[in-house]
């Protein structure tokens, strides 16, 4: 008996090591910085084991928490979140509406002592702490083509301003350096609805995975990585993270930002067991970081004095631009557009993270509010019913119905009658009640968001080529395909067409206050991918997808093979 007891203590230790992957040496202050109690479980200690541990390569920007459990978030700015997966409502079943009056409170910013500066602008500059950091041969190249470039830096500024002061605001309340402020420049060009071929996405830029892993919710009706106020607090968590693990060096947090903690670490691993310099200038790390430093640096040399670049800054007052108005319940985008006198542009600009037109059944039930708009907003909103804001009529399916019929007969998408009819196929029963949404207050939300669909009622416009633009560009902005617009200007497929050329274009004129957001997105094919799946994934035609990049249907897509789309991203399965 005592054999058999010492046996299975035997084989239970030894299953116990075969669980636990050896663990890479780890340099002395590693070592004593991941051993303190305080640090121990840490998110940055427990992901470096799990790099350390992996053999290979992967894509840097994928790796960053790979491995880490999900941390979860019971609150993202004060609104609940649904903690269901998003392949659990990938096809959602309809909300359940309340007719509790939801408060329609307004959360005004704390008061804060009277401002040095009236402009946001001068306050940054005044509070950049990098410049000593900036010298360097490769920043002053970065900092030579920004100087020849000022109009780029002063459109993005223009962007900015809407988010500026809110991030400001985060960082001195965190003592971070404002130098951060500058962060979302270089990785997105302070564009919310920014998507890279790496699947980044937002002001900061976060990947499916890194999002999932720093809690933040991404499913069918909402994507936190686009959301202002849960992507900013997300980045700021992870940037402090990462700082304390770098020992306060802000070069090497940022490089471990962009590339991953694990490549960074282990650059510097190699550097030491050479007897070389760890700082970042002397580390051999991907030539996307290596490049991605000396932006921020320039950013902050010329934002430090913009007058001296010959860059003018948009006049931004040093105060928020927007209020966060709790709605208390779900909402038609463009219902809240409508009762708060702005454009669906602009009420998706500052609230990016909704993919629909209208907010999540679970949250977040708030919505920024430019800030002379808010109090207005906020007493016609509770005044409206909760049942009233979003309606959902019933139809009956009849012989010789479809999706596609339906779907343009109610002025909605083919995605939004399946999710919100949890079905699996295309296939309709006749006789079977569907469920379709529509706007409370009457207003076609898909169709005032012109995505981009031809239109029936074409008329000729003239349009002004600027620089920049491409015929398949200008023929999806307009809806048509670009063979009409090479023949209705008598061009060749071979024609470059130049800034100040005039074309003729017969279809349906943008509506440029709400119009869809298109974005022009390099994408990288992957194992697994057709064209069908790629067009499935972002909402698009086959045939659009052959015409932007000139291939045939017989031919094969190779992974890695670069294609070009254009996107409506809240309308798309990024």
């Amino acid at each position: 008996m005592n054999k058999l007891v010492f046996g299975a203590v035997i084989l239970s230790l030894l299953a116990a090591c075969a669980q636990t992957p050896q663990r890479s040496t780890r340099a002395k202050h590693d070592q004593l910085y991941c051993d303190r109690s305080e640090n121990r479980s840490s998110k940055l200690c427990r992901y470096q084991e799990v790099v350390e541990r992996r053999k290979g390569g992967s894509d840097p920007a994928k790796e960053t928490l790979d491995g880490l459990k999900p941390k979860p978030r019971s609150i993202v700015q004060a609104a609940k979140i649904s903690k269901a997966t998003p392949t659990q409502i990938k096809k959602p079943s309809v909300a359940k509406i309340t007719t509790e009056k939801p408060a329609a409170a307004i959360d005004e910013p704390a008061t804060r002592p009277s401002q040095k500066y009236p402009q946001v602008w001068p306050r940054l500059a005044s509070d950049l702490r990098f410049n000593t950091l900036a010298k360097h041969a490769a920043v002053e190249e970065r900092e030579e083509w920004y100087a020849e470039h000022s109009y780029y830096l002063a459109n993005i500024s223009k962007r900015a301003s809407r988010y500026i002061y809110y991030i400001l605001e985060n960082l001195e309340e965190r003592d971070m350096p404002a130098d951060l402020a500058l962060l979302p420049f270089v990785e997105s060009a302070y564009d919310p609805f920014a998507y890279s071929h790496g699947r980044a996405s937002g002001l900061w830029q976060f990947v499916p995975n890194t999002a999932k892993h720093l809690g933040i919710e991404q499913n069918w009706w909402y994507d936190g990585r686009r959301d202002v106020l849960t992507a900013t607090d997300s980045a700021l968590d992870y940037l402090t993270d990462l700082n304390k693990r770098f020992d306060g060096d802000w070069l090497l947090t940022l490089a471990a930002y962009n590339a991953g903690a694990g490549t960074v670490n282990k650059a510097i691993n190699k550097n030491k067991k050479k007897g070389l310099p760890t700082d970042f200038w002397s580390l051999k790390l991907p030539k996307e970081t290596r490049n991605y430093i000396p932006k921020m640096l320039a950013l902050v040399k010329i934002f430090k004095n913009p007058a001296s670049y010959n860059l003018t800054l948009p006049s931004v007052p040093n105060e928020p631009h927007f209020l966060k108005v709790n709605t208390g319940s779900q909402l038609d985008l463009a219902q809240a557009a409508k009762l708060a006198e702005i454009s669906v542009d602009e009420l998706y600009r500052l609230n990016p993270g909704f993919n629909r037109w209208v907010t999540a059944p679970e949250g977040p039930h708030r919505l920024l509010i430019p800030r002379e708009k808010a109090r207005l907003f906020a007493s016609r909103l509770i005044k409206i019913p909760a049942r009233d804001r979003v309606r959902w009529q019933q139809y009956k399916i009849q012989r010789g119905d479809n999706l596609v019929s339906i779907a343009r007969r109610h002025h909605v998408d083919v995605a939004t009658l399946r999710a919100s009819n949890q079905l699996d196929s295309d296939v309709l029963q006749v006789g079977h009640v569907l469920l379709i949404p529509d706007a409370g207050n009457g207003v076609s939300p898909l169709k005032d968001l012109n995505r981009g669909l031809a239109s029936t009622n074409a008329s000729r416009i003239e349009y002004k080529v600027s620089s920049g633009d491409t015929i398949s560009g200008i023929a999806n902005k307009y809806g048509v395909t670009s063979k009409q617009v090479f023949a209705w200007n008598k061009l060749s497929s071979e024609s470059v067409i130049k800034p100040g050329q005039k074309l003729i274009v017969w279809g349906k004129a943008p509506q440029h206050s709400d119009k869809g957001i298109i974005r022009k997105v390099g994408y990288k094919v992957r194992d697994g991918d057709s064209l069908s799946v790629i067009a499935s994934r972002f909402n698009l035609r086959i045939r659009d997808i052959l015409e932007w990049n000139s291939i045939k249907t017989s031919q094969y897509l190779r992974p890695g093979q670069s294609l070009t789309l254009y996107v409506d991203i809240t309308h798309a399965d990024l």
